[in-house]
C-alpha cells in the first residue's frame, strides 16, 4: 500500500472542520484527457433543462404519473392539528389503494401546518422546485467538500440524479428527503458549530432520521454541534407539545418506533436490513437473532470505513455514517436512499483509485436500474410464495451494495492503489 503524502494547508478553511481539499490534480490520473468532462460540462445546463421538462412532463402530462400522496398526508394532515387531530388522520389515495397516517413528529406538523392555507397544485409545483433545488446544492456542495466547486458539473450530476430510482420515488411521492439530506451536508461542510447544530437539530424535529449524523459529529468531536443540535431538536419537541398538546405527547408515548404504522416492513420498498431479511424470510424477523447479527457485522464494517476513510474527509465519512443509518432503520422507504447521489459522486470524483470509481459507477447504474420498484412492478408482495432466487436478490439489491461497499471502504484506501 503506497503511504499518502500529508495534504497542504489550506488557510482558507481548517482541514479538522470540513476534511482535505483534494487538488483536481489529484483526482485525475496522469495522461487523462479532461476534453470529454470539459464538453459535458458545457452541456450541463441544457443537459439538467431536458431532464427538468421530462421530469415535469411526467408530473403533469402522464396520467397517474405523479400522485404526491405524502405530500397530501403532509399538507392534509397538518391541518387536522389544531382541532387535535393529527395521528387521526388517515389519506385515501387512488392509487394505491392503502390509506396513509401521518407519522412525522409533530413538529413537522407545526411546519407544514400553513401549507394548507394555498391551493394544493401551487403547493405541489413549488415542492418539486424545492426539491430540484435541493438536489442541485446537494451537488454543489459535495463538489465544494471534494475541494473541486464546478456549478456546471454539479448541473450535469443533478439531471443525472433527477432519474435516479429513489430520487424519481421522491418526486412522485411529495418526499422531503432532498431538503433534508441538503441540510446534513450542509451542516457538515459549514464551520461554524452553532449553523451546524441548528440544522441537524431542527431537521430532526421533522424527520427523526437525519439524527443519525449525530454519529458523524460525535466521531469528529465537535462537541458544540451535537449538545446544541440536541438543544434545538428538544425546543422542538416543546414547541410541538405546546402547541399540539396531547397530540405530541402520544407520538412521543405511544407511536414512537412503532414501524408497522409507516407500512409493510418486509417489503422491497423497505432497503433496511430488516427489511430485507424480512423479505427472505416471508415475514418480518422483528428484533431476532438475524437481525440483530446483521446489525453487529454492518457495525463493525461501518466503523472499519469511517477509520479507513480518514479524519480528513468529511464527505466520506458522511456517507458511511448515512450508509449505516440507512440499513439498520426498521424502515428505510427507496426514497430515503437518495443518499446514492454523494455517495456515487464521491466515489466517482473524490479518488484516484481506479476500483473505487467503478464502485461510484456501479451505483449509478443500480440507482438507474431501481431493483426494489422492479420487483414491486412485477407485482411481488414480499411473500414467499415459490418466488425465483433472483427476485430475492433484486428485493435486496440495495441492501446488499450498500455492505458490500462498507466492506470495500473497510479493506481498500478510497485514495491509493
Amino acid at each position: 500500500m503506497v503511504t499518502e503524502p500529508p495534504a497542504c494547508h489550506d488557510r482558507r478553511r481548517p482541514e479538522t472542520r470540513v476534511g482535505r481539499i483534494t487538488r483536481q490534480s489529484e483526482v485525475e490520473p496522469v495522461g487523462v484527457t479532461v476534453a470529454p468532462r470539459r464538453r459535458v460540462a458545457g452541456a450541463a445546463p441544457y443537459l439538467l433543462a431536458v431532464s427538468l421538462l421530462a421530469r415535469f412532463a411526467v408530473t403533469y402530462l402522464v396520467p397517474n404519473g405523479t400522485n404526491f400522496i405524502d405530500l397530501h398526508v403532509y399538507v392534509d394532515g397538518a391541518a387536522t392539528m389544531r382541532d387535535g387531530g393529527l395521528y387521526d388522520f388517515v389519506y385515501h389515495p387512488v392509487i394505491p389503494p392503502l390509506p396513509l397516517q401521518f407519522t412525522y413528529p409533530p413538529f413537522a406538523g407545526v411546519v407544514f401546518y400553513p401549507l394548507h392555507f394555498l391551493p394544493f397544485p401551487v403547493v405541489a409545483l413549488f415542492w418539486q422546485l424545492g426539491t430540484v433545488a435541493a438536489l442541485y446544492g446537494s451537488a454543489a456542495l459535495v463538489l465544494k467538500m471534494l475541494g473541486t466547486p464546478d456549478a456546471r458539473q454539479a448541473m450535469a450530476w443533478t439531471a443525472l440524479a433527477i432519474w435516479f430510482e429513489p430520487v424519481r420515488h421522491l418526486f412522485e411521492l411529495g418526499q422531503v428527503g432532498a431538503l433534508l439530506m441538503i441540510a446534513v451536508l450542509y451542516a457538515v461542510y459549514s464551520t461554524r458549530w452553532w449553523v451546524s447544530g441548528v440544522l441537524v437539530g431542527l431537521a430532526t424535529g421533522m424527520k427523526l432520521t437525519p439524527a443519525v449524523a449525530g454519529m458523524y459529529f460525535v466521531g469528529a468531536r465537535r462537541w458544540g454541534v451535537v449538545l446544541l443540535s440536541a438543544a434545538v431538536f428538544g425546543a422542538t419537541v416543546a414547541a410541538s407539545i405546546l402547541l399540539g398538546g396531547a397530540q405530541a405527547r402520544f407520538y412521543f408515548t405511544d407511536l414512537l418506533g412503532n414501524a408497522n404504522r409507516v407500512g409493510v416492513v418486509d417489503t422491497p420498498m423497505n432497503q433496511s436490513l430488516r427489511g430485507a431479511i424480512g423479505y427472505v424470510a416471508g415475514h418480518d424477523v422483528g428484533y431476532g437473532v438475524p437481525l440483530l447479527a446483521a446489525v453487529a457485522v454492518t457495525a463493525a464494517l461501518s466503523l472499519a470505513a469511517w477509520w479507513r476513510v480518514g479524519a480528513d474527509d468529511a464527505l466520506g465519512r458522511i456517507v458511511v455514517v448515512m450508509l449505516f443509518g440507512l440499513l439498520i432503520s426498521p424502515i428505510s422507504w427507496t426514497h430515503h436512499w437518495v443518499w446514492m447521489m454523494p455517495l456515487a459522486m464521491w466515489l466517482v470524483l473524490g479518488s484516484t483509485h481506479p476500483r473505487a470509481r467503478v464502485v461510484g459507477w456501479a451505483w449509478v447504474v443500480l440507482a438507474y436500474v431501481g431493483s426494489p420498484w422492479l420487483v414491486t412492478f412485477a407485482g411481488d408482495t414480499g411473500r414467499l410464495d415459490g418466488r425465483p432466487w433472483y427476485a430475492e436478490l433484486c428485493g435486496s439489491l440495495y441492501v446488499l451494495a450498500a455492505v458490500a461497499t462498507l466492506a470495500y471502504l473497510a479493506v481498500v484506501s478510497r485514495r491509493s492503489g
